[in-house]
C-alpha cells in the first residue's frame, strides 16, 4: 500500500491510497477539481487512474471537488445516504453514485474500506480505516473527531498508518479571533480533536507495528504545527516510539509514504541466529 496526503486543514482535505494491485481511491475531496488534479500530478497520479473517491461526511473541506473529479473521469463516489442528501447542490446527476453504509466495509481492488461512525457536528459523520488484503497493511483516517469514544479506538487499532486528527491548542483557540460560539463548537464533543487529546489518542492506539503518524487538520489559526507535532511527540516519545511523525500540509502534498518499507523500518524482522 502507498500513502499520500494530498492536503490537510481547514481549507481541504484529501488523501490518495494505492492497493499492492494499483487500485487507487481517493478518501475525501475538499479541494477544487482543478486543485485535486493538480495534486495528484504533483505525485505522479493521473486523475483518470482513480478507481473512487469515498467521503467521509459533507462538510465543504472534504466535499468540495467530489462532483467535479468525478463527472470529468467517471469515477465511482461513495456517499452514505444521508451524506448524499446533505450535499446534493454538488451532484448534478450524472455521477456514479454508490451508497455505502457505516455497518459493512466496502471492497474496491485489493483495498477493503471499513467506515465507522464518529461523533462530528455532520449529518452522518464516519471515519475510515483501508486495509490492503493483499499486504495487511492499515491506514486509519480520522480527521473530524469530536472526541475519541470507544467504537472509534477500537476500529483504529492496529494501524500501521495513522491520519490522526490535531485541530488546535486549546491556549490558542480560547484566546483566538473566532466568535464565542465557534470556539464552544470547536472544543466541544461535536466538535475537533486538539493536540492533547490528539497525543493521548496516539498513545492508546501505539503497537510495536504503528509506522507513521500523520497529524492533520491543523487550524490556521488556533495551532501550530511545531507545537502540534511536540505535543504528540511528546506523548509518544513515552512508549518508545520510533516511526514517523510528521505534520500534513495545507498548500502541498506530502512524500508518498510506502506502507510495506516503513512497517519494516518501525518494526524490523528478526533474524533466526540457527
Amino acid at each position: 500500500m502507498r500513502v499520500v496526503v494530498l492536503g490537510s486543514g481547514s481549507g481541504g482535505n484529501a488523501t490518495l491510497v494505492e492497493g499492492a494491485d494499483g487500485v487507487r481511491v481517493l478518501v475525501d475531496a475538499g479541494f477544487s477539481g482543478r486543485d485535486l488534479e493538480t495534486r495528484l500530478r504533483d505525485v505522479g497520479v493521473e486523475p483518470e487512474s482513480l478507481a473512487a473517491i469515498f467521503i467521509t461526511h459533507e462538510h465543504g473541506d472534504h466535499t468540495r471537488g467530489m462532483g467535479v473529479l468525478a463527472r470529468r473521469f467517471g469515477l465511482a463516489l461513495y456517499l452514505t445516504p444521508v451524506t448524499r442528501d446533505a450535499c446534493s447542490t454538488l451532484l448534478l446527476g450524472q455521477e456514479d453514485v454508490r451508497e455505502y453504509h457505516s455497518s459493512r466495509p466496502l471492497r474496491i481492488g485489493s483495498l477493503e474500506v471499513q467506515p465507522f461512525l464518529t461523533v462530528h457536528d455532520a449529518a452522518d459523520p464516519v471515519a475510515v480505516t483501508v486495509s490492503d488484503v493483499v499486504t495487511g497493511d492499515k491506514l486509519g483516517i480520522a480527521t473530524d473527531l469530536g472526541r475519541p469514544t470507544a467504537a472509534v479506538r477500537a476500529a483504529l487499532a492496529g494501524c500501521h498508518i495513522l491520519v490522526l486528527e490535531a485541530n488546535h491548542d486549546e491556549a490558542m483557540l480560547w484566546n483566538g479571533p473566532y466568535p464565542w460560539s465557534v470556539k464552544q463548537r470547536i472544543a466541544s464533543s461535536h466538535g475537533h480533536l486538539s493536540n492533547r487529546a490528539s497525543g493521548e489518542l496516539a498513545r492508546e492506539l501505539h503497537h510495536p507495528g504503528l509506522a507513521a503518524v500523520v497529524l492533520a487538520h491543523l487550524s490556521e489559526h488556533c495551532n501550530d504545527a511545531a507545537l502540534a507535532r511536540d505535543v504528540v511527540a511528546e506523548a509518544l516519545d513515552q512508549l518508545h516510539y520510533t516511526g514517523l511523525l510528521t505534520v500534513a500540509l495545507q498548500d502541498r502534498p506530502l512524500d508518498p509514504m510506502p506502507v510495506d518499507a516503513m512497517r519494516l523500518r518501525a518494526s524490523p524482522t528478526q533474524l533466526s541466529l540457527f
